[in-house]
């Protein structure tokens, strides 16, 4: 059986068909699993809450919906279900498994479900963006009506994402191994392969598509679009305009910023899986690796703000929320105090009761 870790975790400093080749330690040390659990804490935590209130605004607070607004709630939703299997995904990686197969698959498909239907949904909106500036006159009086297509457009997208995963689905099992100086073998999830040539294909399809459809076709879109709307924006005579083109300048960049280093160490893992390597390189590439996809991560923490609340609407919609949840505490501290000051009043009346009886039963 070829696992993930086959090709990558031998020293190749001498021949291939050398007996004494070493097995490397490529586990991380315990200063770089603190830094990823406090890392992977702070975007569960800023995800969970900003997402969740994007999915909140667009079902309760607003009134009228665009497609913009489908395309929002449907990246909260695709980024909710990658922050809520991230704690799963690393307490699993440094920890024994325990959670199943099942279980080991879906969380492992999380990531790359959130990837392909998250970075699909944000060249839709740049697209609806660009229809909605750039062909204003021609979209005129039709982008209220087409709010059907855009959830036919999230859905396709979905399907979409969930066919880019299935090799990730198909090929993650639940398998005993061995690490590096343990007496015991271990449960790992993690890529797992019957042949050596599937091994090949697979470990090359699932970065490549990452990389293809995953990064460079959303970017691609984005660039495409937010050029043309720049151009637009700077032959209108608007006063808004540098403050939407410094919108338009920083969702580019964040994404760029994000994304960019994670391709491109994925893109050199990639090329040197099947080259021989030594230990030093092999776990300074698995390091850049690892950093770099934890950056990736942050802009599931970053959609909200830069999509959602940087919008008016969505602020003054937020805005609201705040003062609904300041007015519904207060609406239980009132409550909490009135129904405490109730009981101590019954408990003073049975009380003073209870002396006038004795006083009575006395006399």
């Amino acid at each position: 059986m070829s696992t993930e870790s086959s090709y990558y975790d031998y020293d190749y400093n001498g021949t291939k068909d050398d007996p004494d080749i070493r097995l490397c330690n490529l586990d991380p040390n315990p200063t770089e699993v603190i830094t990823q659990t406090y890392m992977h804490s702070l975007i569960c935590a800023f995800g969970l809450v900003g997402n969740i209130l994007v999915v909140i605004t667009y079902i309760f607070y607003k009134r009228s919906k665009t497609m913009t607004d489908v395309y929002l709630v449907n990246v909260a939703v695709a980024d909710l279900t990658f922050v809520l299997a991230l704690p799963f995904i690393i307490y699993n990686e440094q920890h024994r498994w325990i959670m199943g197969a099942v279980v080991c698959k879906v969380l492992r498909s999380a990531y790359s479900i959130n990837l392909y239907s998250g970075m699909l949904l944000l060249a839709c909106i740049s697209g609806d963006r660009y229809v909605a500036i750039v062909q204003a006159r021609r979209s005129f009086g039709t982008r209220s009506s087409s709010l059907m297509y855009s959830r036919v457009i999230c859905s396709v997208v979905w399907v979409s994402a969930a066919a880019l995963t299935a090799p990730t689905l198909i090929y993650t099992e639940c398998f005993e191994e061995t690490s590096f100086g343990a007496e015991a073998a271990s449960v790992v999830c993690q890529l797992s392969f019957s042949t050596d040539e599937t091994a090949k294909l697979i470990k090359v399809l699932i970065p490549s598509l990452q990389m293809a459809i995953g990064f460079l076709l959303p970017l691609l879109v984005m660039m495409f679009c937010y050029s043309c709307i720049t151009c637009t924006l700077m032959r209108a005579q608007s006063t808004q305009r540098h403050k939407a083109i410094r919108v338009v300048l920083v969702v580019v960049v964040v994404f760029v910023i994000c994304h960019l280093p994670y391709n491109v160490a994925l893109l050199n893992h990639t090329l040197s899986l099947f080259t021989m390597r030594g230990c030093k390189a092999e776990m300074l590439k698995l390091q850049v690796l690892g950093i770099s996809k934890n950056i990736a991560y942050l802009h599931c923490c970053l959609n909200p703000i830069l999509y959602a609340f940087i919008g008016s609407k969505f602020r003054s919609h937020f805005r609201q929320i705040a003062m609904d949840l300041w007015c519904f505490g207060k609406k239980y501290i009132y409550s909490a105090r009135s129904s405490r000051a109730m009981s101590d009043t019954r408990i003073s009346g049975f009380k003073s009761s209870d002396r006038s009886n004795l006083s009575s039963f006395s006399v």
